[in-house]
């Protein structure tokens, strides 16, 4: 094998791994879309207000300090202990529970029934409130996130493949374990939506939400848990990205790249959002590989937005997407 298809087999795999923490985000957009017909713009943010938030209670920092300090003339940061890894998560979703019923109580509830260009940007004054509101909780400074996950070059890939090929591939085990944990959440997800009382009834609410409430399901109820689930989808994502690259508000603009990831793989479809993540990860990588030279680089830029605007020409529902046929 030439030593080009053996590069382009390591970008090829890298790809995937990269499509993956994209499809990771592009989930939460779909939970929300799928039970609510809402298009979250705040995902990414929360994201961003998930990490920060449990690298603040593992650093043991007090919340809201700048503000307390400017008020009291003190000068706390800290409680002095730490918070291990696990306990931090679980009470960060706690926090994105409490979130997703804030959200519920204090917006949501009184938007049923409306446009959804409405609920839209209801979404797009929540993305900047939260990350405010992050800014003052946490402050604006870069944080290192370190929950115990595995980082670094695999070195069982890197020996097997330069035994197989003379040259070793350079695998990060993070994006092994992200791309294990994504398989995870989608199995979950599907058997959750399709098999379960309250996925039922997510669909339900999407479709319609009078009729929802006309057969007796609690509105509230499911905006409350679509919202929860798609906070935890969040922290996930929060908690690979914030590993990767740091906890830090430009984590919230990830939000920017699964939006061709769902294009391609459709707004309403789990495994859609996986499949475009996975199209997107490959495809860049190896554009920006093959033509990237010829073209001056930096075509990991613009080549998604470019993928997804042709599969609006053609398929604007997108791969898995469900076609709307209107009978007049």
């Amino acid at each position: 094998m030439s030593e080009q298809w053996i590069f382009a087999l390591e970008v090829t795999l890298n790809g995937l791994m990269a499509g993956v923490l994209y499809a990771l985000v592009a989930l939460g957009f779909v939970l929300i879309y799928k039970a609510s017909g809402i298009f979250n713009y705040a995902q990414g943010v929360m994201a961003l207000f998930a990490a920060m938030t449990l690298v603040g209670i593992m650093q043991g920092q007090v919340p809201f300090s700048h503000v307390i300090n400017a008020l009291f003339g003190t000068h706390v940061t800290h409680f002095g202990w730490s918070v291990h890894g696990f306990l931090a998560i679980l009470l960060t979703v706690v926090v994105m529970i409490g979130l997703a019923w804030l959200v519920q109580v204090l917006v949501m509830r009184h938007l049923v029934g409306q446009e959804p260009i409405i609920l839209f940007m209801a979404t797009i004054g929540l993305a900047y409130f939260l990350e405010g509101v992050a800014d003052l909780m946490w402050g604006s400074e870069i944080k290192t996130l370190d929950v115990g996950l595995p980082q670094g070059i695999n070195l069982w890939i890197d020996e097997t493949t330069l035994n197989w090929f003379g040259y070793g591939f350079f695998i990060d085990n993070l994006d092994i374990v992200a791309t294990c944990i994504a398989a995870l959440l989608v199995g979950g997800l599907v058997l959750f939506a399709q098999y379960t009382k309250q996925g039922r009834a997510m669909r339900a609410v999407a479709d319609d939400h009078q009729a929802a409430l006309s057969v007796g399901i609690s509105l509230n109820f499911i905006w409350v848990l679509v919202w929860s689930v798609a906070g935890f989808v969040a922290l996930v994502a929060g908690i690979v990205w914030g590993t990767k690259s740091g906890v830090q508000f430009s984590l919230s603009l990830i939000a920017l790249k699964a939006l061709p990831v769902l294009m391609l793989g459709g707004f309403t479809s789990i495994p859609g959002a996986i499949v475009g993540g996975l199209i997107i990860g490959v495809g860049e990588k190896l554009f920006e590989f093959a033509i990237g030279p010829l073209v001056g680089g930096a075509t990991e830029n613009w080549f998604a937005y470019v993928l997804a605007l042709l599969f609006l020409v053609f398929r604007p529902q997108g791969l898995f997407g469900e076609k709307i046929i209107e009978r007049v």
